[in-house]
């Protein structure tokens, strides 16, 4: 049996531990809270995680999905009984058990008068008071932010209306995204009706050249006419590979080379770890044909064009060069900054989409006067489906 003076000893040191490891824990537990800083900071990271995690919710706009999800974020955010999100014309979302006496029926006759005076609107009933808040983005109201708590101070009517317009900025967010892909769309329509009335005349006769001469070279140029413009005229995705993309160029040289022969000639250098590179439809094949329509064709005896793409680290170095008559510089400037008419439209409308689409870093570099001929460079992130060296922004999902 232990001696008690042992016992106590052993009493003595559980204590002493005891006494230490609170004491550690307290300051641990201290130095924990003024890390954080003092309430105001508290609230104010509280505030900002909340909206972080409800925006991503929103981000394709004012949908069902989307509302059902941030709600519950929000509803946090202001501390409520329970929250609404409705459109102009339904319930989109709730958050929260709604009291008996003021159900769906209440929150959309209170969100139709936010909507159609464009102001928030207070409910006092007993027990429970709803303030609507109408969703403004610009000028038009989409939608209502609907909140119930016992009693609405002037405070928390505020914070609804500024939750409101939050949510409104989310909505207008993806407004821009969704016209900045409808513009994108566009511009590929428009390359698309730039090559039809021009190419598709001149390559049909190129064809009908050969139909009795040489009857063979013409069901050739006919498979590789209807290729290269089922290519062109696809419907689906905004990216392709450089390598679909120069199988399409490879078609379209062959039927111009039909009508110049020896006027043209050409020089590849493609480096072969490159060739999966993603890059955005249609933003090549338009400067090649750029360099045979506006560099050689008027040249007499033609030209050369070289084609060259090499791998630079996180990037394909993408180059068309072409020994014409070359373009004015100032010219040139007009119509990258869209200042003029040009029968250059289609290197400003590439250049537009790898802005937009990388940012204004890696629009094109154009080195070119009159009768020097026409350096066109591309600086390609490289990256598979979905990753992208850097930022992410405005990256694709996939080929």
């Amino acid at each position: 049996m232990l001696s008690t003076a042992l016992q106590m000893t052993l009493i003595i040191a559980t204590v002493i531990v005891g006494v230490a490891l609170v004491g550690f824990l307290g300051f641990r537990i201290v130095r924990s809270n003024r890390d954080l800083g003092s309430d105001a900071d508290k609230a104010t990271f509280e505030t900002l995680h909340q909206v972080s995690v409800a925006a991503p919710h929103l981000a394709k706009g004012l949908t069902p999905e989307g509302a059902a999800k941030a709600s519950k974020h929000l509803r946090e955010l202001l501390a409520c009984a329970a929250l609404v999100i409705t459109d102009n014309a339904s319930v989109l979302a709730i958050d929260g058990a709604l009291p008996e006496s003021h159900g769906r029926g209440t929150a959309l006759e209170l969100a139709a008068t936010a909507l159609s005076t464009k102001r928030t609107q207070v409910k006092r009933a007993e027990g429970t008071d709803i303030v609507c808040a109408p969703i403004m983005v610009g000028d038009t109201p989409v939608g209502t932010v609907c909140a119930y708590i016992p009693r609405a101070g002037a405070a928390f009517v505020r914070a609804v209306a500024e939750v409101a317009a939050w949510v409104a900025a989310q909505v207008g967010l993806a407004e821009l995204d969704a016209s900045r892909a409808l513009l994108m769309e566009a511009e590929v329509r428009a390359l698309r009706a730039q090559i039809s009335p021009h190419f598709i005349y001149n390559s049909l006769n190129a064809i009908a050249s050969f139909i009795n001469t040489d009857p063979a070279r013409a069901r050739e140029l006919v498979v590789e006419f209807a290729d290269f413009t089922r290519y062109s005229f696809r419907r689906h995705g905004d990216f392709t590979t450089l390598a679909e993309e120069l199988q399409a160029i490879d078609r379209y040289l062959l039927l111009e080379k039909a009508r110049f022969g020896d006027r043209i000639r050409v020089s590849l250098s493609i480096a072969p770890e490159v060739l999966s590179t993603a890059i955005p439809f249609l933003s090549l094949q338009p400067l090649v044909e750029n360099a045979v329509r506006h560099g050689l064709e008027s040249k007499p005896g033609g030209g050369k064009i070289t084609l060259s793409a090499s791998d630079s680290g996180e990037y394909a170095l993408i180059t068309v060069e072409d020994d014409g008559v070359g373009i004015d510089p100032v010219a040139l400037a007009s119509v990258l900054a869209g200042t003029t008419e040009s029968i250059h439209v289609g290197l400003r409308n590439v250049d537009v989409r790898l802005r937009q689409v990388y940012g204004d870093a890696h629009g094109l570099v154009i080195d070119t006067a009159p009768g020097a001929g026409t350096l066109i460079t591309m600086r390609i992130p490289k990256f598979r489906p979905g990753v992208v060296p850097g930022s992410p922004k405005n990256a694709p999902n996939g080929v």
